[in-house]
Formats: C-alpha cells, structure tokens, sequence
C-alpha cells in the first residue's frame, strides 16, 4: 500500500488544487495551510486524544481535518463551500472518523448537532482556521452557544489575536476582549507567519487557545450582559453616560436610573468604557438590572 502523502504537504496541495482547479476564494476567507509543523502544534495545543471529540470549522482541502482524524476518536467539520465538501469526500477518504457538513457555522444549532452526532450531553474540542472576515461572530457565537467545550483552539488574524488578551484602557481592549474573558482564559500558543499558507495573506496569524473559565461575577443571561457591554463601547470616544443614554433612552426618569446605578456601582458617568474591567461592568450590568431598565 503506498504511503499516504500529507494534505498539507505544500506539493499535494498545489496538486490538489491543480486537480480540482481550486482558487482561494475571497468570499470564504480561503488560505491553504500548508505547514506541518504549524498543523501539529494545533492538534498539540489543543491536546487531542483517541477519546476526543472535535468540532472543526472551515476545513479547507482538509489540511487539519486530517491530522485532527489522526487523534481523535471522532472529527465533524463544518464547510460552507459546496466546492470543498466535493473535494473533502475524496481527500479524507481513507478517515472513516471524519463527517463533512455542508453548512454555515453562524446558522446551525450547534447544540443539536453535538447530540445527535457525539451523544447527549458530550463535551468537545473545538479547533478551526478561522476565516479572517468572520473571526469575531464566529468565536462569539462559539462562546455563547449552549454547548460544553473542553477547549477552543483557533487561528486567527494576529491582531484579532492581540485583542482577545487586552489590556484595560489600550485600543485592543474591547467587546471581543471582555466576552472571552467571561467564559474563558486565553493563550496564544502559536505564531503562525504567513509563508505557511498558500496563497500567502498580507497579514501574519496566530493559533489561539481558550480554556473555560468561570468569571468572577455570574449573571443569569449573559447576552443581556454583553448588550450592555456592546452598548458601552458603542462610541468608543464618548463617555459611558452619554453610550448609556444612547443605549436605554434620555427621558429624565432613564436617567434618574442610570444615575443611580453608575452610583451604586461606584463608577464615574465621564469615564469611559475602555477604561472599566470586566468586574466592573458586570457589577453596572446589575446595577442597572436592579434599577429596571433591563
């Protein structure tokens, strides 16, 4: 039996593409992977096991889907191009652990599918090349989504990267920065340039690993939390009581309650959001809870 060449390999893959005459397509944010060392550091990081689960987005040619179907017990990949799904059914052909679903990750109910193709209630790993277009809705909806996850490992435009790890009052610091740091901690844990794709982007990337973390104050419906926090950032050089009145309205009786949930929560109406931790807008968010305007 002759030996099976990597997908990754830069030669199979340009001859993958020559066969198929595959074009990165913009639309879909495509860039091949096709460095080996970058692919193992992805299974490493996300430290897959023959008892493992995995959910993957955006395989691509399956590069990664590949070395993912090395490991784990069982990989379901998400492809929204109908031109790949094609091409996925004879390139992991010899991966009977592997099932291609033709869909958008934004749409599906990822829940729903976790069950029915893994068992009810099973936790999974989730690992992807993110497209660079769709980065943040993505991870977003990811974090969100009623789902149990033992670890998210994810590649990513390098300054979309910077900004999950931001430091309070910098210019990366924002929405995306405090929703990851709700449910999660996060690592980079690979620099990924951009010779290791074909075609090359104009950006560098980084592999990003998110470990579930519970935060430090718990709310009951965490999206009505991130509406606030969202609604706090939504003019980032206005302060928090002008984003605050844009956001739940300016009759004198709005901001009698606002006033006074700024107060309770010990938090300056000139101040702006970029400037308060996650504590404390989660502590805001209940204030103004507790003050009837969510």
């Amino acid at each position: 039996m002759a030996e099976i060449i990597d997908i990754a390999n830069p030669t199979r893959t340009q001859a993958i593409l020559n066969q198929y005459n595959l074009r990165a397509k913009k639309k879909f944010g495509q860039n091949f992977l096709t460095d080996l060392n970058v692919l193992h550091g992805i299974v490493s990081a996300a430290e897959i096991t023959s008892e493992d689960y995995v959910i993957e987005i955006g395989p691509g040619i399956g590069a990664l889907t590949e070395q993912l179907a090395k490991s784990a017990k069982k990989v379901v990949a998400f492809e929204i191009d109908p031109q790949m799904v094609n091409v996925l059914s004879e390139t992991l052909l010899p991966y009977d652990n592997v099932k291609i679903i033709e869909a958008d990750i934004l749409t599906v109910n990822l829940s729903d599918i976790i069950d029915a193709e893994f068992g009810q209630q099973s936790s999974v790993k989730i690992v992807a090349n993110l497209p660079y277009y769709i980065t943040t809705p993505i991870l977003l909806q990811l974090l969100r989504a009623n789902i149990s996850w033992e670890n998210i490992v994810v590649m990513m435009q390098k300054e979309v990267a910077d900004r999950l790890n931001a430091e309070v009052g910098t210019k990366a610091y924002g929405v995306l920065t405090l929703t990851v740091q709700y449910f999660a901690e996060a690592q980079l844990a690979i620099k990924v340039p951009a010779s290791s794709f074909n075609p090359a982007p104009n950006v560098d990337s980084a592999v990003v690993k998110l470990t579930p973390l519970t935060p430090e104050i718990m709310v009951d419906k965490p999206e009505k939390l991130f509406q606030v926090v969202k609604g706090s950032f939504s003019h980032r050089r206005k302060s928090l009581w002008n984003n605050m009145i844009q956001t739940f309205g300016k009759t004198e009786e709005t901001k009698t309650h606002i006033r006074e949930a700024l107060e309770k929560a010990n938090i300056e109406p000139s101040i702006r959001a970029e400037r308060l931790s996650l504590t404390e807008l989660t502590t805001l968010y209940l204030k103004l809870e507790s003050e009837g305007l969510i």
